[in-house]
Protein backbone atom coordinates (compact mmCIF):
# COMPACT_ATOMS: atom_id res chain seq x y z
CA UNK A 1 0.00 0.00 0.00
CA UNK A 2 1.43 3.68 -1.05
CA UNK A 3 2.11 5.60 2.25
CA UNK A 4 0.08 8.61 0.52
CA UNK A 5 -3.32 6.23 0.24
CA UNK A 6 -5.52 8.37 2.30
CA UNK A 7 -9.25 7.16 3.65
CA UNK A 8 -11.31 9.50 5.11
CA UNK A 9 -13.54 7.81 7.68
CA UNK A 10 -16.65 8.37 9.09
CA UNK A 11 -18.17 7.72 12.77
CA UNK A 12 -21.73 7.69 13.89
CA UNK A 13 -22.92 4.86 16.27
CA UNK A 14 -23.98 6.50 18.96
CA UNK A 15 -23.82 10.02 20.27
CA UNK A 16 -20.59 11.44 18.59
CA UNK A 17 -20.39 12.29 14.81
CA UNK A 18 -16.95 12.14 14.23
CA UNK A 19 -14.94 12.99 10.49
CA UNK A 20 -11.24 12.26 10.22
CA UNK A 21 -8.69 11.45 7.55
CA UNK A 22 -6.02 9.45 7.86
CA UNK A 23 -2.83 8.28 5.61
CA UNK A 24 -1.35 5.12 5.06
CA UNK A 25 1.56 6.08 7.09
CA UNK A 26 -0.43 6.81 9.77
CA UNK A 27 -0.51 10.64 9.84
CA UNK A 28 -3.63 12.10 11.49
CA UNK A 29 -4.49 14.87 8.91
CA UNK A 30 -7.83 15.64 10.95
CA UNK A 31 -10.04 14.07 13.92
CA UNK A 32 -12.99 15.89 14.37
CA UNK A 33 -15.89 15.44 16.81
CA UNK A 34 -19.36 16.94 17.12
CA UNK A 35 -20.11 15.46 20.40
CA UNK A 36 -23.78 15.07 21.83
CA UNK A 37 -22.88 14.95 25.71
CA UNK A 38 -25.33 18.08 26.18
CA UNK A 39 -28.23 16.97 24.22
CA UNK A 40 -28.47 13.60 26.15
CA UNK A 41 -27.38 14.80 29.75
CA UNK A 42 -30.67 16.03 29.78
CA UNK A 43 -32.15 12.96 29.74
CA UNK A 44 -29.70 10.59 31.66
CA UNK A 45 -28.32 8.77 28.63
CA UNK A 46 -28.86 8.57 24.98
CA UNK A 47 -32.20 8.97 23.25
CA UNK A 48 -31.70 6.80 19.86
CA UNK A 49 -34.27 8.88 17.69
CA UNK A 50 -32.38 12.24 19.04
CA UNK A 51 -29.20 10.74 18.44
CA UNK A 52 -29.74 10.20 14.59
CA UNK A 53 -31.41 13.30 13.77
CA UNK A 54 -28.51 15.47 15.42
CA UNK A 55 -26.09 13.32 13.25
CA UNK A 56 -27.96 13.89 10.42
CA UNK A 57 -27.79 17.74 10.93
CA UNK A 58 -23.90 17.70 11.79
CA UNK A 59 -22.66 15.63 9.37
CA UNK A 60 -21.66 17.83 6.62
CA UNK A 61 -20.34 20.10 8.55
CA UNK A 62 -18.33 17.88 10.36
CA UNK A 63 -16.98 16.32 7.11
CA UNK A 64 -16.31 19.86 5.34
CA UNK A 65 -14.31 20.87 8.70
CA UNK A 66 -12.16 17.73 8.35
CA UNK A 67 -11.05 18.65 5.25
CA UNK A 68 -10.72 22.26 6.20
CA UNK A 69 -8.70 21.28 9.09
CA UNK A 70 -6.67 18.85 6.49
CA UNK A 71 -6.15 21.12 3.94
CA UNK A 72 -7.61 18.85 1.90
CA UNK A 73 -10.60 18.51 -1.14
CA UNK A 74 -12.41 15.13 -1.99
CA UNK A 75 -9.43 15.04 -4.84
CA UNK A 76 -6.80 14.13 -2.46
CA UNK A 77 -9.17 11.25 -0.85
CA UNK A 78 -8.48 7.99 -1.98
CA UNK A 79 -11.19 5.94 -0.32
CA UNK A 80 -14.28 6.62 2.02
CA UNK A 81 -15.33 4.85 5.17
CA UNK A 82 -18.41 4.94 7.50
CA UNK A 83 -19.27 2.53 10.76
CA UNK A 84 -22.12 -0.05 9.39
CA UNK A 85 -22.33 -1.19 13.11
CA UNK A 86 -22.95 -1.91 15.27
CA UNK A 87 -25.10 0.53 17.26
CA UNK A 88 -27.63 2.75 17.28
CA UNK A 89 -28.91 1.93 13.89
CA UNK A 90 -30.51 5.74 13.27
CA UNK A 91 -27.48 6.86 13.61
CA UNK A 92 -25.16 4.14 11.86
CA UNK A 93 -27.55 4.44 8.34
CA UNK A 94 -26.67 8.78 8.10
CA UNK A 95 -22.78 7.33 7.96
CA UNK A 96 -23.04 4.56 5.63
CA UNK A 97 -25.73 6.99 3.41
CA UNK A 98 -23.04 9.92 3.66
CA UNK A 99 -20.40 7.74 2.96
CA UNK A 100 -22.09 5.86 -0.05
CA UNK A 101 -22.81 8.96 -1.98
CA UNK A 102 -19.43 10.27 -1.60
CA UNK A 103 -17.76 7.30 -2.66
CA UNK A 104 -20.28 6.86 -5.50
CA UNK A 105 -20.15 10.34 -6.53
CA UNK A 106 -16.29 10.26 -6.54
CA UNK A 107 -15.59 6.79 -8.11
CA UNK A 108 -13.79 5.81 -5.26
CA UNK A 109 -13.53 2.77 -2.92
CA UNK A 110 -16.03 2.36 0.07
CA UNK A 111 -15.35 0.51 3.35
CA UNK A 112 -17.73 -0.45 5.65
CA UNK A 113 -15.78 -1.05 8.99
CA UNK A 114 -17.04 -2.60 12.27
CA UNK A 115 -17.16 -0.23 15.02
CA UNK A 116 -15.42 -2.94 17.53
CA UNK A 117 -12.56 -3.76 15.09
CA UNK A 118 -12.38 0.67 14.99
CA UNK A 119 -11.47 0.10 18.62
CA UNK A 120 -9.73 -3.54 18.39
CA UNK A 121 -7.44 -1.96 15.46
CA UNK A 122 -6.71 1.06 17.16
CA UNK A 123 -3.30 0.49 19.04
CA UNK A 124 -1.55 -0.65 15.66
CA UNK A 125 -2.52 3.66 14.82
CA UNK A 126 -0.88 4.31 17.62
CA UNK A 127 1.83 1.85 17.86
CA UNK A 128 4.11 -0.58 16.17
CA UNK A 129 2.80 -3.58 17.63
CA UNK A 130 1.96 -7.24 15.43
CA UNK A 131 -0.22 -9.77 15.50
CA UNK A 132 -1.73 -11.82 17.59
CA UNK A 133 -2.12 -9.57 20.62
CA UNK A 134 -4.60 -9.45 23.09
CA UNK A 135 -7.29 -6.98 23.48
CA UNK A 136 -9.01 -5.44 26.70
CA UNK A 137 -12.44 -4.01 24.54
CA UNK A 138 -13.84 -1.79 27.24
CA UNK A 139 -16.71 0.82 26.37
CA UNK A 140 -19.67 2.40 27.53
CA UNK A 141 -21.72 -1.23 25.45
CA UNK A 142 -18.83 -3.40 25.43
CA UNK A 143 -16.43 -5.94 27.61
CA UNK A 144 -15.06 -8.10 25.82
CA UNK A 145 -11.46 -10.04 25.75
CA UNK A 146 -10.38 -11.08 22.23
CA UNK A 147 -7.24 -12.56 20.79
CA UNK A 148 -6.73 -10.59 17.94
CA UNK A 149 -4.72 -12.08 15.40
CA UNK A 150 -5.42 -10.24 11.71
CA UNK A 151 -7.73 -7.53 10.33
CA UNK A 152 -11.42 -9.15 9.97
CA UNK A 153 -9.68 -12.40 12.60
CA UNK A 154 -10.89 -12.32 15.90
CA UNK A 155 -11.01 -15.20 18.16
CA UNK A 156 -13.53 -13.51 21.56
CA UNK A 157 -12.04 -15.33 25.16
CA UNK A 158 -14.51 -13.58 27.35
CA UNK A 159 -17.18 -11.32 27.41
CA UNK A 160 -19.88 -9.80 29.82
CA UNK A 161 -22.70 -12.14 30.81
CA UNK A 162 -24.56 -8.66 31.96
CA UNK A 163 -23.89 -4.81 31.67
CA UNK A 164 -20.92 -3.75 30.23
CA UNK A 165 -17.82 -1.66 32.68
CA UNK A 166 -19.33 1.56 30.70
CA UNK A 167 -22.63 1.12 31.69
CA UNK A 168 -22.34 0.35 34.64
CA UNK A 169 -20.03 3.19 35.29
CA UNK A 170 -23.19 5.41 33.69
CA UNK A 171 -26.02 3.55 35.45
CA UNK A 172 -24.24 4.05 39.17
CA UNK A 173 -23.72 7.52 38.48
CA UNK A 174 -27.16 7.89 38.18
CA UNK A 175 -28.36 6.28 41.28
CA UNK A 176 -25.57 8.40 42.94
CA UNK A 177 -27.38 11.54 41.16
CA UNK A 178 -23.44 12.20 39.69
CA UNK A 179 -25.08 13.04 36.21
CA UNK A 180 -24.24 11.89 32.31
CA UNK A 181 -21.60 10.62 31.30
CA UNK A 182 -20.97 8.33 33.96
CA UNK A 183 -17.52 6.99 33.76
CA UNK A 184 -15.86 10.80 33.96
CA UNK A 185 -17.97 11.58 36.60
CA UNK A 186 -17.40 8.52 38.94
CA UNK A 187 -13.67 9.15 38.43
CA UNK A 188 -13.91 12.84 39.38
CA UNK A 189 -16.27 11.88 42.49
CA UNK A 190 -13.60 9.06 43.06
CA UNK A 191 -10.74 11.08 43.45
CA UNK A 192 -11.39 12.58 46.63
CA UNK A 193 -12.84 9.22 48.21
CA UNK A 194 -11.69 6.48 49.95
CA UNK A 195 -11.74 3.52 47.78
CA UNK A 196 -11.71 0.79 51.05
CA UNK A 197 -14.02 2.58 53.11
CA UNK A 198 -16.97 0.74 51.31
CA UNK A 199 -16.91 -3.16 50.83
CA UNK A 200 -18.20 -3.77 47.24
CA UNK A 201 -18.68 -7.73 45.02
CA UNK A 202 -15.73 -8.23 43.19
CA UNK A 203 -18.63 -10.82 40.72
CA UNK A 204 -16.70 -13.77 38.90
CA UNK A 205 -13.53 -13.11 40.61
CA UNK A 206 -10.66 -16.16 40.10
CA UNK A 207 -13.28 -18.03 37.92
CA UNK A 208 -11.18 -20.45 35.16
CA UNK A 209 -13.32 -18.40 32.14
CA UNK A 210 -12.70 -15.20 31.14
CA UNK A 211 -16.34 -13.74 31.33
CA UNK A 212 -17.68 -10.26 32.94
CA UNK A 213 -20.12 -9.66 35.20
CA UNK A 214 -21.37 -5.70 36.27
CA UNK A 215 -25.08 -6.35 36.84
CA UNK A 216 -24.53 -7.49 40.68
CA UNK A 217 -22.02 -4.97 41.39
CA UNK A 218 -24.58 -2.14 40.27
CA UNK A 219 -26.91 -3.23 42.87
CA UNK A 220 -24.72 -3.70 45.25
CA UNK A 221 -23.90 -0.06 45.02
CA UNK A 222 -27.87 0.83 45.54
CA UNK A 223 -28.27 -1.39 48.04
CA UNK A 224 -25.38 -0.12 50.64
CA UNK A 225 -26.38 3.73 49.03
CA UNK A 226 -30.02 2.90 50.47
CA UNK A 227 -28.32 1.54 53.61
CA UNK A 228 -26.40 5.04 54.14
CA UNK A 229 -29.10 7.28 53.88
CA UNK A 230 -29.95 7.84 50.00
CA UNK A 231 -27.97 10.94 47.97
CA UNK A 232 -28.43 13.40 50.50
CA UNK A 233 -26.78 11.21 53.14
CA UNK A 234 -24.11 8.67 51.75
CA UNK A 235 -20.81 9.32 51.01
CA UNK A 236 -20.95 9.74 47.43
CA UNK A 237 -17.16 10.40 46.72
CA UNK A 238 -15.98 7.48 48.69
CA UNK A 239 -18.92 5.13 47.37
CA UNK A 240 -17.75 6.30 43.89
CA UNK A 241 -13.85 5.51 45.01
CA UNK A 242 -15.42 1.67 45.88
CA UNK A 243 -16.95 1.78 42.67
CA UNK A 244 -14.18 2.36 40.71
CA UNK A 245 -11.63 0.31 42.66
CA UNK A 246 -14.27 -2.79 42.14
CA UNK A 247 -14.59 -2.48 38.45
CA UNK A 248 -11.15 -1.80 38.20
CA UNK A 249 -10.43 -5.08 40.16
CA UNK A 250 -13.22 -7.05 37.95
CA UNK A 251 -11.23 -5.96 34.83
CA UNK A 252 -8.10 -7.03 35.76
CA UNK A 253 -9.09 -10.09 37.64
CA UNK A 254 -10.07 -11.42 34.27
CA UNK A 255 -7.64 -9.80 32.25
CA UNK A 256 -5.32 -11.75 34.04
CA UNK A 257 -6.82 -14.94 33.12
CA UNK A 258 -7.12 -13.91 29.53
CA UNK A 259 -2.89 -13.36 29.71
CA UNK A 260 -2.45 -16.40 31.39
CA UNK A 261 -3.91 -18.58 28.66
CA UNK A 262 -3.29 -16.12 25.33
CA UNK A 263 0.63 -16.29 26.46
CA UNK A 264 0.51 -20.59 27.14
CA UNK A 265 -2.18 -21.15 24.33
CA UNK A 266 -2.48 -18.55 21.30
CA UNK A 267 0.61 -17.30 20.82
CA UNK A 268 2.96 -19.82 21.34
CA UNK A 269 1.57 -20.95 17.77
CA UNK A 270 2.91 -17.72 15.94
CA UNK A 271 6.22 -16.59 15.47
CA UNK A 272 5.86 -13.14 17.70
CA UNK A 273 7.79 -13.67 20.63
CA UNK A 274 6.40 -10.27 22.72
CA UNK A 275 3.27 -10.55 24.56
CA UNK A 276 1.39 -7.56 23.71
CA UNK A 277 -2.27 -6.14 26.07
CA UNK A 278 -3.89 -3.26 24.21
CA UNK A 279 -6.49 -1.55 26.21
CA UNK A 280 -9.09 0.27 23.95
CA UNK A 281 -12.48 2.18 24.53
CA UNK A 282 -13.81 5.07 26.36
CA UNK A 283 -13.18 3.02 29.98
CA UNK A 284 -9.68 2.79 29.03
CA UNK A 285 -9.04 6.68 30.11
CA UNK A 286 -9.92 5.93 33.30
CA UNK A 287 -6.29 6.55 34.92
CA UNK A 288 -7.33 4.31 38.41
CA UNK A 289 -8.45 1.40 35.72
CA UNK A 290 -5.19 1.40 33.57
CA UNK A 291 -2.85 2.10 36.73
CA UNK A 292 -4.44 -1.79 37.90
CA UNK A 293 -4.62 -3.11 34.55
CA UNK A 294 -0.84 -2.30 33.82
CA UNK A 295 0.46 -3.63 37.23
CA UNK A 296 -1.50 -6.99 35.86
CA UNK A 297 0.26 -6.66 32.82
CA UNK A 298 3.74 -6.25 34.28
CA UNK A 299 3.74 -9.00 36.64
CA UNK A 300 2.18 -11.43 33.71
CA UNK A 301 5.54 -10.15 31.33
CA UNK A 302 3.15 -8.48 28.85
CA UNK A 303 3.96 -4.92 27.17
CA UNK A 304 0.75 -2.81 27.04
CA UNK A 305 -0.36 -0.36 24.77
CA UNK A 306 -3.30 2.25 25.08
CA UNK A 307 -4.00 4.63 22.62
CA UNK A 308 -4.28 8.15 23.32
CA UNK A 309 -7.80 9.41 25.29
CA UNK A 310 -8.94 11.00 21.73
CA UNK A 311 -8.01 7.17 19.96
CA UNK A 312 -9.94 5.76 22.83
CA UNK A 313 -13.45 7.36 23.05
CA UNK A 314 -15.39 6.61 19.77
CA UNK A 315 -13.59 8.76 16.97
CA UNK A 316 -13.48 8.31 13.06
CA UNK A 317 -9.94 7.75 13.01
CA UNK A 318 -9.80 4.77 14.27
CA UNK A 319 -12.19 4.00 11.30
CA UNK A 320 -10.28 5.04 8.64
CA UNK A 321 -7.43 2.99 10.25
CA UNK A 322 -9.55 -0.02 10.25
CA UNK A 323 -10.29 0.38 6.82
CA UNK A 324 -6.27 1.23 5.33
CA UNK A 325 -5.67 -2.45 6.99
CA UNK A 326 -7.73 -3.71 4.29
CA UNK A 327 -7.43 -0.88 1.26
CA UNK A 328 -7.12 -3.75 -1.34
CA UNK A 329 -10.42 -5.46 -0.16
CA UNK A 330 -13.12 -2.60 -0.18
CA UNK A 331 -17.32 -3.15 0.29
CA UNK A 332 -20.02 -2.50 -2.42
CA UNK A 333 -22.32 -0.49 -1.97
CA UNK A 334 -25.06 -2.60 -1.43
CA UNK A 335 -23.86 -3.34 2.07
CA UNK A 336 -26.10 -3.33 4.65
CA UNK A 337 -26.16 -1.34 7.67
CA UNK A 338 -25.77 -3.91 10.77
CA UNK A 339 -27.60 -3.01 14.36
CA UNK A 340 -25.62 -5.84 15.50
CA UNK A 341 -21.95 -7.42 14.37
CA UNK A 342 -20.07 -9.37 16.44
CA UNK A 343 -16.03 -9.78 15.73
CA UNK A 344 -16.43 -13.19 16.55
CA UNK A 345 -19.42 -14.40 15.11
CA UNK A 346 -18.63 -17.75 15.91
CA UNK A 347 -18.10 -17.46 19.59
CA UNK A 348 -20.23 -19.26 22.13
CA UNK A 349 -22.86 -17.39 24.44
CA UNK A 350 -21.73 -16.59 27.78
CA UNK A 351 -23.21 -18.64 30.82
CA UNK A 352 -26.31 -16.66 31.98
CA UNK A 353 -27.16 -15.26 28.78
CA UNK A 354 -30.49 -16.66 28.73
CA UNK A 355 -29.22 -19.25 25.86
CA UNK A 356 -29.48 -22.65 26.53
CA UNK A 357 -26.23 -24.23 26.69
Amino acid sequence: MAKDFTILGIESSCDETAAAIVSADKSIHANKIASQIETHAKHGGVVPEVAARAHLDMIDDVIAAALTDADMTFDDIDGIAATAGPGLIGGVIVGTVAAKAIAAARSIPYYAVNHLEGHALSGRLCSDIDFPYLLLLVSGGHTQLLAVTAPGTYHRMGTTMDDAAGEAFDKCAKIMGLGYPGGPAIEAAAASGDAKSIRLPRPLRGADNCHFSFSGLKTALATKLAQLGGVQTAPIHDLAASLQAAIADCLADRTKRAMQIFATQINTETTNTTNTLVIAGGVAANKAIFARLHTEADAAGFQIVVPPAKLCTDNAAMIAWAALERHDRPDQLDFDPRPRWPLDPDASPPPGRGVRQ
